[in-house]
């Protein structure tokens, strides 16, 4: 039996989010679907994560275990001719036998896309907001996360982790162009929701309804329902996630 890891990328407009819905199409039901025709045996995927419906990868890793070894090129380029347009496999590598897409991700990072003016071109992409930002102010406001481990102000309810403590890496707006700016987030780990509800809440300081000392209430509070309202996510793109080397197999 051999460990591998794939890297794919998705557009989720068409999707329940990553992972399997009773009621809807998701992108590791799509992924795996299409693994187990081509493999001729049943596969099961773990993800790195799961992103919410709607919400985007750039890339998304995932792991699955098979009873020989594969050609790892041969197998990536047969996926992608079955694979609808919206999925993309870029690579297949072999890890070690315990190796986990999930458990020995050392970051994962975010980008949030706002617009400040109506595109047809990129109206699926981004948040499109018809008020002004300080976002000199929301890098403020956005300094201040890593002052803190314990984000449940920006946990959805009632999820089964044992913790809501993150290690923020980096947390920032820069701007793309002249009406669109982009959030840039880097953690160990993520909670559910937490980088859209901390966008959303980045608004409010950037709106002028919330300041750099009312950010900081919130975190301390460790209340969700202190925070502000979580950003649509179809403007999230999951853009790139971290492992050892010493988890591939040259």
């Amino acid at each position: 039996m051999a460990r591998y890891f794939i890297d794919i990328a998705y557009d989720g407009t068409n999707y329940h989010g990553w992972q399997v819905q009773p009621n809807g199409s998701s992108v590791q039901e799509t992924l795996s679907k299409a693994l187990s025709v081509i493999l001729r045996s049943p596969v099961l995927l773990t993800g790195a994560g799961r992103t919410d419906a709607g919400v985007h990868a750039r890339l998304m890793v995932a792991h699955f275990d098979f009873e020989c070894l594969l050609d790892c090129a041969a197998v990536t380029m047969k996926l992608n001719r079955l694979l609808p347009p919206d999925i993309v496999v870029y690579r297949i590598r072999q890890v070690t036998d315990n190796a986990h897409a999930r458990f020995d991700a050392v970051y994962r990072t975010y980008n949030y896309h706002i617009s400040t003016r109506k595109s047809p071109f990129d109206r699926q992409y981004t948040w499109l907001v018809n008020f002004p930002l300080d976002f000199h102010r929301m890098n403020e406001a956005a300094s201040v996360l890593f002052d803190y481990i314990d984000f449940t102000s920006f946990s959805k309810l009632h999820t089964d982790v044992k913790t809501n403590n993150c290690q923020i890496m980096q947390a920032r707006w820069m701007q793309a162009h002249e009406f669109e700016w982009f959030f840039t987030i880097q953690a160990d780990r993520f909670l559910r929701n937490m980088v859209r509800a901390i966008v959303g809440t980045l608004v409010e300081v950037g709106r002028g309804k919330l300041t750099v000392d009312g950010f900081r209430d919130i975190i301390e509070a460790k209340d969700r329902c202190c925070a502000g309202t979580s950003a649509p996510g179809n403007a999230l793109f999951l853009v790139d996630i971290g492992y050892p080397d010493t988890l591939f197999v040259d």
